[in-house]
């Protein structure tokens, strides 16, 4: 186990920590899948899926990784600097 000392503050750091991207995968595959069926459900299910609607639908699944990842990274960096903040003090 991680100790809160060894946790980073830094953004990209905390943007690849292994729970972070778990959870960024998972809501990229679940949201992605919903919003793939709402917005190309029709043209899949009538076999117009050029290129173009591919690359729509990749985009899809990235943007509610990003989402997850930055709403994590928000959520977390600041309660770890105020742990670091408040360590400094104690220590």
């Amino acid at each position: 186990m991680i100790e809160p000392a060894e946790l980073s503050t830094r953004r990209l750091a905390i943007a690849f920590e292994p729970a972070i991207v778990r959870r960024g995968l998972i809501s990229s595959v679940v949201v992605g899948a919903v919003l793939i069926t709402i917005n190309h459900g029709t043209a899949i299910l009538a076999g117009d899926v050029p290129a173009e609607r591919l690359a729509r639908m990749a985009l899809t699944v990235v943007v509610p990784y990003v989402v997850s990842v930055v709403s994590s990274v928000a959520a977390i960096r600041p309660i770890r600097l105020r742990s670091a903040n408040s360590d400094m003090r104690a220590g």
